[in-house]
C-alpha cells in the first residue's frame, strides 16, 4: 500500500468501517466456539450442534440482501446504526433472560444473523471512497474484519469455562457498544452514493449472469471460511478429544490465518488482476478440503492443513471482491448483499452438513469431499468465462484496473 492509496479515499471512514465489520463477525459466529458447552447443557445431538451453529450463518446471508437493499435506501451509515442496535437488543435478552432449549438457541442464532449482515454495510461504506486502482486494498482491509472471528474462538470458550456460556453474551455487550460509538463519530457515507432503486431494479441484477458467478464464486471462498471457523472448535473436541478451550485455540489459529490474508487477497488481485489470483486460490482450497476429508493423525497436522486451507479461502474473498465492483459498480450496494449472502449459504450448508453428515456416518469425510468438489467446479467455472471477462467490461480501457 502507498500514500496514493491512503489519500484517494476517507481512512477514518475505512478503519471504523474494519472495526465495525470486526466486531459484528466476532459476534456472528460466537455460538460455534460455544457449541460443546451449550450442547453438553442442553444435551444437544451433532445434528442439533451442526444447525445451532450454522443458522446465524444462514441468517446472515439472507439479512445481507435486505442490508444491502437499506443501503441503498438509507445510505450505508444509517443501515449499519440500525442493524448494530438490533444486535445490542438480542444478547442483551439472551443475557439476561437466559438460552434454556435448543429452539431458543436457534432463535438467539437467528437475531445474530444481523451481526453477519455487517458485511452488506462495511464494503459499500469503505468502497464509495476509493476509485476502481484501490477497491482490492479498500475492501481488502474493510473485509478483514472477518478477523473478529478469531477472537470469539480465542476468547469465548474460555470466557463460558470462567463464567457460564451464559455470561458471555453479557460480556460481547461491552466491545459492539465501542464499535457503535466510534461507528457514530467517524464513518461518513461518500459524497457520491448511487440514486436508491426499486426493487425492480434490483431484481434485474439477478438476470445478469454475470451476477450468478460471483455468488457462487464467493459461496465458496467466504462460505468455506465462516463454514470452518463456526464448525472447528466441534471438529477438533470431537476428532481429537481436545477441550473446548484448547480446540478454541487452534480454530483461532486457522481463522486468525484466512482473516490476515483477506487484505493480502485484494492487494495481491489490484497487482494481478482478480481471476488469476482466484484461479490459483480454488486450486489450493480444493487440494487442502481434499486432503483434510481423510483425517490426519495428529491435531498438530489437521490444524497445518486446516491453516493452509483457510488461507487459501481467505485469499479467494479478497480477490472476489477486486472484481465485483469493477462489473457492479453502480449497484454494489445490491451486488454487496447478493454476493455476501451467497457466501453465507455457502457457509450454512458447509457447517449445517457437516454435522449432518457426522451424525449418520460417524465420519466428517464426505462433507469435507463435497465443498473440495465444489472448489473444484468453482476453478472450472471461472476458467470457462475470464476471456469473456478480460475483453468486455474486465478490458483495461473500461475497468481501470486489472481483472
Amino acid at each position: 500500500m502507498n500514500k496514493g492509496f491512503w489519500k484517494s479515499g476517507h481512512t477514518p471512514t475505512l478503519l471504523s468501517a474494519f472495526l465495525y465489520f470486526d466486531i459484528a463477525f466476532m459476534i456472528w459466529v460466537m455460538l460455534g466456539p460455544l457449541a460443546v458447552q451449550i450442547s453438553q447443557d442442553l444435551h444437544l445431538t451433532s445434528a442439533q450442534k451442526g444447525l445451532m451453529v450454522a443458522t446465524p450463518v444462514l441468517a446472515g446471508a439472507l439479512l445481507r440482501m435486505l442490508m444491502g437493499v437499506l443501503v441503498d435506501h438509507l445510505k450505508p451509515k444509517k443501515a449499519g446504526l440500525i442493524g448494530q442496535l438490533i444486535v445490542i437488543a438480542a444478547l442483551a435478552t439472551a443475557w439476561l433472560h437466559g438460552i434454556d432449549n435448543f429452539q431458543q438457541a436457534l432463535m438467539l442464532g437467528i437475531s445474530l444473523g444481523f451481526a453477519g449482515a455487517a458485511f452488506a454495510v462495511a464494503l459499500p461504506l469503505a468502497s464509495r471512497w476509493y476509485p476502481p486502482q484501490h477497491q482490492g486494498t479498500a475492501l481488502g482491509i474493510a473485509g478483514a474484519g472477518n478477523s473478529g472471528t478469531v477472537f470469539a474462538a480465542l476468547f469465548a470458550p474460555m470466557l463460558a469455562a470462567a463464567y457460564g456460556w451464559g455470561n458471555v453474551f453479557g460480556m460481547a455487550l461491552i466491545p459492539l457498544s465501542f464499535a457503535l460509538v466510534i461507528y457514530m463519530i467517524f464513518a461518513k457515507d461518500a459524497p457520491e452514493c448511487p440514486a436508491p432503486k426499486s426493487l425492480h431494479q434490483y431484481l434485474n441484477v439477478l438476470k445478469d449472469k454475470d451476477a450468478w458467478w460471483f455468488m457462487f464464486f464467493y459461496s465458496v471462498t467466504f462460505g468455506g471460511f465462516v463454514g470452518l471457523a463456526s464448525s472447528l472448535t466441534i471438529y477438533f473436541n470431537d476428532q481429537y478429544g481436545m477441550s473446548p478451550i484448547h480446540a478454541g485455540y487452534f480454530t483461532a489459529a486457522a481463522v486468525f490465518a484466512g482473516s490476515l490474508v483477506r487484505p493480502m487477497g485484494g492487494a495481491l488481485a489490484d497487482r494481478i488482476g482478480g481471476i488469476r489470483a482466484l484461479l490459483v486460490m480454488y486450486s489450493f482450497a480444493a487440494l487442502f478440503l481434499f486432503t483434510i476429508s481423510f483425517g490426519m493423525p495428529t491435531k498438530e497436522l489437521a490444524l497445518l492443513v486446516f491453516i493452509l486451507a483457510m488461507v487459501s479461502l481467505g485469499f479467494g474473498n479478497g480477490a472476489v471482491f477486486q472484481l465485483v465492483p469493477q462489473r457492479f459498480r453502480k449497484e454494489i450496494g445490491v451486488m454487496t448483499g447478493l454476493v455476501g449472502m451467497a457466501g453465507g449459504v455457502g457457509g450454512f450448508y458447509l457447517a449445517a452438513s457437516l454435522g449432518v453428515i457426522k451424525g449418520a456416518t460417524g465420519s466428517y469425510q464426505i462433507g469435507f469431499l463435497i465443498f473440495a468438489g465444489l472448489a473444484l467446479l468453482a476453478l472450472f467455472g471461472l476458467s470457462s468465462v475470464k476471456t469473456r471477462w478480460r475483453t468486455t467490461w474486465g478490458a483495461a480501457t473500461v475497468a481501470g484496473a486489472k481483472v
